[in-house]
């Protein structure tokens, strides 16, 4: 099969959804393979290594000629209309929060297929979990950035210093994320507490941590009672290939002492909160309701190389299979099935579907299934 690799355009993207040994496994399987020129320059993999493993170098247009896109972020409007039908492509979707990416991919008859919707024989998300780490990892960076004076934030050191009581972190969700963040925040000595509707959840984080980390159950009462507390919230809930739940309405972000921040990492998939819209790299913080948010849709950006590392050996394997057998690989795998998003005109998955029929109910529905 003919795979394109492009150059990713979205802002202060420098990940690459290959690295030069994928390429080279790729045309080592018999698959012609064009990279972009420049994809992985900004994290130090040259046009030369991609050459010496065989890829042709091109242009966009070259790359998008191919049969397979397969790239990291969701396409961006002017890749959108290089695609065709019947053509593959393989990366982050997330069209639980783009409707009209979901619409325009259904309009040219793609065959998308999502990494975060794929799933392991356990059950987990194997091609989102290395970007949920990071994401995680970098969420209380990020959130000590907003509570800095010159972001608008209140001046808070999560860590404290002696005499000083140190910040207090509310994570909400005990997933990859939320597990990340909280072994972070944890680490740096903050006041942490993290909620989830898992009981057992709940009980691993105490055998791991003891004291060190406070859990709680997940309800709206303690929701709210720990949001007018938090120094700094971290939005960590995820439901598979669905809108994220909407955790904090406008009045509970009111209830946040004033400089508080939120850094919601759910906004990908539309965000936990009623204030939260999606931000960039290079805009990150914005201040409303006096609350420091930071939503930034691609946050594992932030460490492009770690996270092309992490990323391209997790989505190789899935990637030599759909190569090899199209369709087929889908259907003896029931797991990669479900990372089928898009396909033959129509939403196919039925997280998605559901989410449009939520939305048809309340009137808002704009793609079809």
């Amino acid at each position: 099969m003919h795979i394109g690799i492009p150059k990713e355009i979205k802002d202060h993207e420098y990940r690459v959804a290959a690295m030069p040994a994928g390429v080279a496994a790729l045309t080592a399987a018999g698959h012609r393979v064009s990279v972009e020129m420049h994809a992985g320059k900004a994290i130090g993999f040259s046009d030369a290594a991609y050459q010496t493993a065989g890829a042709e170098l091109t242009d966009a247009a070259g790359v998008y000629a191919a049969d397979l896109i397969f790239k990291v972020k969701e396409p961006q409007a002017v890749e959108v209309a290089r695609l065709r039908a019947d053509q593959w492509l393989f990366c982050y979707l997330h069209l639980a929060a783009a409707p009209t990416l979901a619409a325009e991919l259904m309009q040219r008859g793609v065959n998308a297929v999502a990494f975060e919707t794929v799933l392991d024989a356990g059950g987990h998300t194997p091609l989102l979990a290395p970007m949920s780490q990071i994401a995680g990892r970098l969420s209380i960076q990020a959130g000590m950035q907003a509570l800095e004076m010159k972001n608008g934030g209140r001046g808070v050191l999560l860590s404290g210093v002696p005499g000083v009581a140190p910040g207090k972190v509310l994570i909400l969700g005990g997933g990859v994320v939320g597990a990340n963040a909280a072994r972070i925040a944890v680490g740096i000595g903050a006041d942490v507490t993290l909620l989830d509707r898992n009981a057992s959840r709940l009980n691993e984080f105490d055998v791991q941590y003891g004291g060190r980390l406070k859990t709680r159950y997940s309800s709206a009462a303690n929701i709210a009672e720990c949001v007018a507390e938090a120094d700094l919230v971290i939005g960590a809930a995820y439901v598979h290939g669905r809108r994220a739940p909407r955790l904090l309405s406008r009045e509970l972000i009111r209830r946040m002492p004033a400089g508080a921040a939120l850094v919601d990492v759910a906004i990908d998939q539309g965000g936990i909160s009623e204030t939260s819209h999606a931000t960039t790299h290079s805009a990150p913080f914005y201040v409303e309701e006096n609350i420091v948010h930071y939503c930034v849709a691609n946050m594992p950006g932030a460490a492009a190389r770690t996270a092309t590392l992490a990323l391209a050996e997790a989505t190789l394997p899935y990637l030599l299979k759909l190569a090899a057998d199209g369709e087929a690989a889908l259907n003896a795998d029931a797991g990669f099935a479900a990372g089928l998003n898009v396909s033959g005109g129509r939403i196919v998955h039925a997280g998605l579907v559901a989410d449009m029929v939520a939305d048809m109910a309340s009137g808002t529905a704009s793609v079809k299934s």
